[in-house]
């Protein structure tokens, strides 16, 4: 069964509240999970019906078990390699966090234009020469790329990672991209999820 993307993004947060609860709770109820994310309880037992994981009556679900249903159906343990484009802060960044790795993503390497940044190495991945990309793409069968340059170069880069065989870009530039039926974009809209957090302030107000 197909998950939606949007079931796909509220099973992660479910996880990562299974993750901090695993070891004090062993039961844990849709009622809870749903007041801990300010959404409806409802909607947490929808979403988990896609697991095929019932829970008790007045219990609730399993913690260990719903998590390692969770990280199977997403495919936690499907490990796939990514370059990260674009070796400023943001890049920087993500280059950093760690815990990636948990949810089967691995990021092989980094790559810029900026002869400074070139040789460097961020938290273990070598930043190289965005010349090189083509050849280590073929080389090492990756077809991710994290896509975090600047507005004016980004469409410029998608072109040329799309001819050079990525089939997926994780989008974190303002920009929506012009790609191939056969390349997959996912934006990584910062600046709309801090306008969502803004304007429910006001309406609170």
């Amino acid at each position: 069964m197909k998950i939606p993307e949007k079931v796909i993004n509220r099973l992660s947060l479910y996880h990562f509240i299974l993750e901090d609860l695993k070891e004090s709770e062993q039961f844990i109820s849709s009622t809870k999970i749903a007041g801990l994310l300010n959404i409806d309880d409802s909607q947490v037992r929808k979403d988990l019906k896609y697991l095929e994981n019932s829970g008790k009556c007045r219990v609730g679900y399993k913690t260990q078990e719903l998590k390692k249903r969770i990280e199977e159906c997403l495919g936690f343990k499907n490990k796939r390699d990514a370059f990260i484009i674009g070796a400023g802060n943001l890049g920087s960044a993500l280059a950093k966090y760690d815990s990636f790795k948990d949810y089967g993503l691995n990021i092989l390497a980094m790559f810029d234009k900026d002869p400074k940044k070139i040789g460097t190495s961020i938290n273990g991945k070598e930043v190289f020469d965005f010349d090189r990309i083509a050849n280590l793409i073929n080389r090492l069968n990756v077809d991710i790329a994290i896509l975090t340059v600047p507005r004016e170069s980004a469409q410029k880069i998608a072109n040329y990672l799309s001819g050079a065989g990525i089939k997926y870009i994780w989008n974190f530039t303002p920009c929506v991209l012009e790609v191939p039926k056969s390349v997959k974009v996912w934006n990584e809209n910062l600046i709309g999820s801090f306008l969502q957090f803004t304007n429910d302030e006001i309406e609170r107000s």
